[in-house]
């Protein structure tokens, strides 16, 4: 048995400890997306130690936007390294020194920082001998740094910024293959990253930098503007979303549908009205939560998870929605997210202890460091602030433009997707011959497949979200212009003519592998729609029925495209 002595000493302990834990709940300071009352719904309880998680903060919140940011920056560098060199490396399509040395005439002929406000690129400063060494080391790197943050959950302001430097370099030399709104979402999700982090502390709860409110409503901010900015231009745009009918063509006509777009595009009228006005609600609606309450920031965080959990399943957007998925992230504070630790935790007990200590008044007065730290949170309210004027403008305007950027860092931007739908699928279909002469029935066009965008009819649709094939996509845009639109259409077909191995990786499949090179090729215009379920087309294994338009360039040989090439001042196929 316990002496009287001991008795007294647990009952004391006891006693501090429940007055501690009052304290906790009545000093913690709450943002305008927390509740000062607590209630079963809004605390968590860790039975092992019975102290309860307190609404307000954001630990463990920093560890869960650190790691999506970085698993994002970890997708995007993969796919740059697998691509860059096809796109814009030595024998690309567009190279990218091409480019650099293009933007340093403009800017009078010296790299300075005239080109390096043009183009932001650490590639200024490499050796331009070997340009795809330097894209594969920047990819490389970025890979290294972001899988190093996506395994601990920790990193700094100099890993971050780091991250957000080499993605800029490529993003900014990209040119076409770069061009999407997605790029600059993740460069202002990086950025906004850097602000998550300490200095140098590579600690996952750094006692001397608890994660700053600002930055949290920098990213609630952003989901905001992405949200509205989508709603608003689908309003302004076409008027299928005012008519409820865009989703009857969507799946079957978005860039690169995946298996489960066939089965949803076959769903009954009703659904695909409801879900109209679902995308209505969530995305000029919804965002509003955020300024309602820690309940209602959390419902919309949950409801724009779902949403992109949705168009994720649905088809494949590269890693668009997953990226969009980071902001909703901070919607949630470490109550709501305690889940996702173990309660044994050492995050989880580190945040505990975090937690009654600064309740019973023993947290360390503040240093040096975190006041600059409190003045630099400051500092970035104000940029974003400021930076957001433009934005706001711009969805206020009956001329809205979507997935611009007003500043060239791309620190603010403002987004948008599918303000209008196409009614009908179009493909560019490449061919080629072994005949000497293109003319006549008689003569044997074989098709090339690419890695993922419709071509052969009996191919099932590809999943590959959030990985993402750049030249699928483009050749969806290219589809509904012209070739002397888009000239690189052309220089496809010049590579193909001899059987060039760079652009052959981008292919999925080429019919003259192992044989002798095509003497001509073409493209051909198409009209792709689904089958339908239980129709002949169906029964044999297809997934898609066509149509010819006609055809999207002439058949073209090596001999007519050489004055082509020299007057864009392109390499002539088979010259690397």
């Amino acid at each position: 048995m316990a002496s009287s002595s001991e008795s007294s000493e647990n009952s004391e302990s006891f006693l501090r400890k429940r007055r501690g834990d009052a304290l906790v709940s009545d000093s913690l300071s709450h943002d305008s997306c927390s509740e000062t009352v607590q209630d079963e719904d809004s605390t968590k309880y860790d039975k092992k130690v019975g102290v309860s998680l307190q609404t307000g903060t954001y630990w463990l919140t920093r560890i869960v936007l650190l790691r999506a940011i970085a698993f994002i920056y970890f997708v995007a560098f993969t796919v740059a390294y697998n691509q860059n060199k096809q796109l814009i490396g030595e024998k690309g399509l567009m190279p990218c020194k091409d480019y650099l040395r293009s933007v340093k005439r403009y800017v009078g002929g010296k790299i300075g920082f005239a080109a390096l406000a043009y183009t932001p690129s650490v590639l200024w400063f490499m050796d331009w001998n070997d340009m795809d060494a330097n894209l594969d080391g920047i990819a490389l790197a970025g890979m290294a740094l972001s899988g190093f943050v996506l395994i601990m959950g920790s990193a700094n302001m100099i890993i971050m910024g780091v991250l957000w430097i080499l993605y800029h370099s490529i993003v900014n030399v990209g040119q076409l293959w770069y061009s999407f709104g997605w790029e600059s979402q993740l460069l202002e999700s990086g950025f906004l990253g850097i602000f998550l982090c300490p200095l140098w502390s590579l600690s996952p709860m750094p006692r001397c930098c608890p994660p700053s409110l600002v930055s949290i409503w920098t990213f609630r901010w952003l989901i905001v503007r992405i949200m509205l900015g989508a709603g608003l231009i689908k309003i302004r745009g076409d008027r299928c979303w005012r008519e409820l009918t865009c989703m009857d063509y969507h799946y079957e006509t978005q860039p690169v549908p995946n298996p489960m777009s066939y089965y949803m595009h076959r769903s009954p009228w009703w659904f695909h009205r409801f879900e109209t006005l679902s995308n209505h609600f969530i995305e000029l609606v919804v965002p509003f939560f955020t300024f309602m309450g820690r309940r209602m920031c959390m419902l919309n965080g949950v409801l724009q998870i779902l949403f992109q959990v949705v168009l994720i399943i649905s088809g494949n957007l590269s890693f668009l929605n997953w990226l969009t998925i980071v902001p909703s992230l901070a919607c949630f504070d470490d109550a709501a997210l305690a889940f996702l630790f173990r309660r044994s935790g050492r995050a989880r007990q580190t945040l505990l202890q975090i937690q009654t200590e600064e309740a019973s008044g023993l947290k360390p007065p503040p240093s040096k460091g975190m006041l600059i730290r409190r003045v630099l949170n400051a500092s970035l309210g104000i940029l974003i602030a400021y930076l957001s004027v433009p934005v706001v403008m711009n969805l206020l305007s009956s001329r809205q433009m979507m997935n611009t950027s007003f500043d060239p860092l791309r620190i603010v931007n403002t987004y948008g997707a599918f303000g209008s739908v196409t009614k009908e699928r179009t493909e560019v279909v490449f061919q080629g011959t072994l005949s000497v002469n293109h003319t006549g029935e008689e003569v044997l066009w074989e098709e090339y497949e690419f890695l993922c965008k419709p071509g052969a009819l009996d191919r099932r649709p590809c999943l590959i979200s959030p990985y993402h094939y750049r030249l699928d996509w483009l050749m969806w845009f290219a589809a509904f212009q012209t070739y002397e639109q888009s000239e690189w259409v052309i220089h496809i077909a010049g590579r193909l003519l001899a059987n060039d191995s760079t652009i052959l990786s981008l292919m999925g499949h080429n019919p003259f592998q192992n044989r002798e090179k095509p003497r001509w090729i073409r493209g051909e215009h198409f009209r792709y729609k689904f089958t339908r379920s239980g129709s002949s087309s169906a029964g044999q294994g297809k997934w898609w029925v066509r149509k010819r338009i006609g055809p999207f360039f002439p058949p073209v040989n090596l001999d007519s495209l050489r004055s082509y090439f020299q007057s864009r001042s392109w390499p002539l196929p088979g010259s690397y």
